[in-house]
């Protein structure tokens, strides 16, 4: 596996984990007495969880396919897979954090989700091929 896979395995993972901090960072500050499950679209805590569900809902598999890939071939086109899948969920969780309301999509948001589609379906297809 090259160190690019590796770097960018290790911070799709770190991302979840920050994201799922920022969720608990705007808990906290609700305190005891808040709306811990907000339903307006430009609530910052709904904005958070679902930028930290959507992470979670796609990073686990986008990592599984870099590894799974990574046993079956090398070289460029797998690390390039490996920093745009980087590059989009990165891209993804500012967008959303960025956003104004959950509704809300923005070119850095769409860019991010588009690239997260692409990267998944070529690494699916990459695996597929190098069988």
């Amino acid at each position: 596996m090259s160190d690019i896979v590796i770097i960018s395995i290790s911070l799709l993972g770190i991302l979840v984990f920050v994201l799922g901090a920022n969720v608990t960072h705007h808990r906290a500050k609700r305190g005891d007495t808040g709306q811990q499950i907000p339903t307006d679209p430009t609530d910052k805590l709904w904005i958070a969880q679902r930028a930290h569900g959507n992470a979670a809902e796609y990073v686990p598999t986008l990592i599984g396919l870099l590894i799974l890939c990574s046993t079956l071939t090398d070289g460029w086109w797998l690390n390039t897979l490996a920093l745009v899948a980087l590059a989009a969920r990165l891209a993804h969780a500012v967008g959303m954090l960025t956003s104004k309301s959950i509704v809300t999509h923005g070119g850095i948001r769409d860019l991010g989700a588009g690239l997260t589609y692409l990267s998944g379906f070529a690494l699916g297809v990459t695996a597929l091929i190098a069988i």
